[in-house]
């Protein structure tokens, strides 16, 4: 995994924190908690589209905050309304 990898999943997992909402990626069939450093660094090895599911009290935020992460390190995002 490449270092500027390395940075994009620590400033998400940082960014994340920063939120009360439940903050959960989903890439295929596997959903993990977006504050999970750990969690992140097996998802975020393969190359793909992320869909990005926010639930609770900061959500918007939350969402666009995750967004411009994602976006700033030029990896595809998806956010789910749901």
């Amino acid at each position: 995994m490449s270092n500027s990898n390395n940075a994009a999943i620590v400033e998400i997992s940082q960014t994340a924190n920063k939120f009360r909402s439940s903050i959960v990626l989903q890439f295929e069939n596997k959903f993990i908690d977006v504050k999970s450093i750990l969690g992140l660094f097996t998802t975020l090895l393969q190359a793909g589209e992320y869909n990005l599911h926010v639930h609770g009290p900061d959500a918007e935020e939350a969402k666009q905050a995750i967004k411009d992460v994602f976006v700033k390190h030029e990896m595809k995002i998806q956010v789910v309304n749901d």
